[in-house]
């Protein structure tokens, strides 16, 4: 399985998901194996504007099957599943123990992430 996680800063399994799905500049696609992170890769998101689209098809491009993030809007959220890629959201913590912990199915999201994010837009 490929994870596809957006990420705060380039640095992999060690970076904190990001919280607005669409202005992540990197994703960090995590291989995972036997319920074993075996790698990761960090990509650069290739556009500085995107349209509807264009992230849901960058991380098909890249191998993505499931998307773990924080916030994410429901158009975005219809075509990675009309591609196929499952999402969860609200995710949030360091990659790695993000990832693992989706593995094991115990990972812990926050029910209120869409309040939070709209309580940032206002400030």
């Amino acid at each position: 399985m490929r994870i596809a996680v957006p990420l705060k800063d380039g640095r992999g399994l060690e970076s904190e998901v990001c919280e607005h799905f669409g202005r992540a500049k990197y994703f960090a696609f995590v291989e995972v194996d036997d319920g074993t992170i075996k790698g990761a890769e960090v990509v650069e998101v290739p556009f500085e504007e995107h349209g509807p689209g264009d992230i849901p098809n960058f991380v098909k491009e890249h191998g993505g099957e499931v998307v773990l993030a924080y916030g994410m809007g429901r158009k975005a959220m219809t075509y990675f599943e009309s591609l196929g890629i499952t999402v969860v959201t609200g995710a949030y913590g360091r990659v790695k123990d993000v990832v693992e912990a989706f593995i094991h199915q115990v990972l812990e999201v926050d029910p209120h992430w869409r309040e939070r994010i709209e309580a940032t837009k206002h400030k």
